[in-house]
């Protein structure tokens, strides 16, 4: 089955900056190949469910390899059948906003 996530990650107790450490995760996803956004407050990918699962667990073991404490939300959407999906959702809304 097809998903987009929206994946918001970061460590906490790291000080009032933690771009560093979510340049390490964007760079895990980018490096993975998916089709992928970056947005203010979080990432959302697109894919086969196990390969995006792969693709956050990656991530969030990276943060934690230095950090004694991370916070991860996760929002799953699931579809059969979908592919471009993070420009299709998009376009649809932008559609009706012309005008």
């Amino acid at each position: 089955m097809s998903v987009i996530v929206d994946l918001s990650l970061f460590p906490v107790g790291k000080g009032e900056s933690v771009a560093e450490y979510v340049a390490r995760a964007v760079m895990i996803i980018r490096d993975s190949g998916l089709p992928h956004r970056l947005g203010p407050m979080g990432t959302a990918i697109e894919g086969e469910y196990d390969e995006v699962m792969a693709v956050v667990g990656r991530c969030f073991k990276a943060l934690q390899a230095d950090c004694d404490r991370v916070y991860m939300t996760l929002k799953v959407d699931g579809r059969a059948g979908r592919s471009g999906g993070l420009e299709q959702k998009v376009g649809d809304v932008e559609k009706r906003l012309v005008g």
